[in-house]
C-alpha cells in the first residue's frame, strides 16, 4: 500500500507515541497490557489506512465534472458563489469521513486561474456555514468547455490542515491530485446553472473516477 507524501509527520508522531506508550504499558502493567497495547494498535493501523494512496485509471475528460473527492454526496442546490464567480452557481458538496481517502482531486480540465487561502473557524464540515467561515482554499479553473468552475476545500471540526499544491496557469486535468486535507473534511464545486448533475444526495463517490456532472460544451 502506498502511503501519501502528507503522512510522513503523522506516522512519526503516531510511532514513537506508540513504542512509548506501548512500552509503559508493559513495564507497569505487565500481562495486562494487551488491554492498552490492543487499542493503540487498532489506531496505530487506522493512521496508515487514512493516508493510502489507491491505485486509479483516471481517464482524459473534457465536458465530465469528476467527483473531486471519495466521500459522500451531502448538499445539491443553487447558491451565490461571491468570491470568484460572484452570481449564481450550482453547488455540489461532497463530505469525507475520517475512513476516507482523503486526496483532493480536480473535478475538470483546464488551467487554473485562481488560487486563495483563507484562515477561519473550524465548525462541522456538514454545517452550509462551513463553506464561507471555516479554513478553507478555493480554486477556480477555466474548464476546456470555457467555463469558470470553482471547488474549495473546507477544514471540519477534526481537520486542522489543508495543503493544496497548484500555482495559477497550472494545467488541471480532471481526476488528478492537486491537494490533501488532514482528518474529515469538506470538498464543495461550483458548476454553471445550466450545467447537468448526474450525482444526487446521498450518492457514495471515489474520486477521480465518477462522474458527478457533464457541463455543456
Amino acid at each position: 500500500m502506498k502511503l501519501h507524501r502528507e503522512s510522513k509527520g503523522t506516522i512519526t508522531v503516531a510511532t514513537i507515541l506508540f513504542i512509548v506508550l506501548g512500552a509503559l504499558a508493559i513495564y507497569f502493567l505487565e500481562m495486562w497490557s494487551l488491554l492498552i497495547i490492543l487499542p493503540l494498535l487498532v489506531i496505530y493501523s487506522l493512521v496508515f489506512w487514512f493516508f493510502r494512496v489507491p491505485d486509479r485509471d483516471i481517464l482524459d475528460h473534457r465536458e465530465n465534472v469528476i467527483a473531486p473527492v471519495d466521500g459522500k454526496v451531502v448538499m445539491i442546490k443553487e447558491v451565490e458563489e461571491d468570491e470568484f464567480i460572484k452570481g449564481k452557481a450550482i453547488q455540489v458538496s461532497i463530505f469525507m469521513s475520517p475512513l476516507n481517502v482523503h486526496i483532493c482531486r480536480y473535478p475538470v480540465s483546464g488551467k487554473v486561474i485562481y488560487k486563495k487561502y483563507h484562515p477561519g473557524k473550524y465548525l462541522v464540515a456538514w454545517h452550509e456555514k462551513s463553506s464561507t467561515e471555516n479554513e478553507r482554499t478555493t480554486v477556480a479553473v477555466e474548464s476546456l468547455t470555457n467555463h469558470k468552475v470553482v471547488f474549495r476545500q473546507i477544514a471540519g471540526y477534526v481537520a486542522r490542515r489543508i495543503v493544496f499544491y497548484c500555482n495559477e496557469g497550472d494545467e488541471a486535468k480532471a481526476g488528478h491530485e492537486f491537494g490533501f486535507i488532514k482528518f474529515g473534511s469538506r470538498m464543495d464545486v461550483f458548476l454553471p446553472l445550466d450545467t447537468e448533475i448526474i450525482c444526487k444526495i446521498g450518492d457514495i463517490t471515489k474520486g477521480g473516477l465518477d462522474v458527478i456532472a457533464r457541463m455543456k460544451d
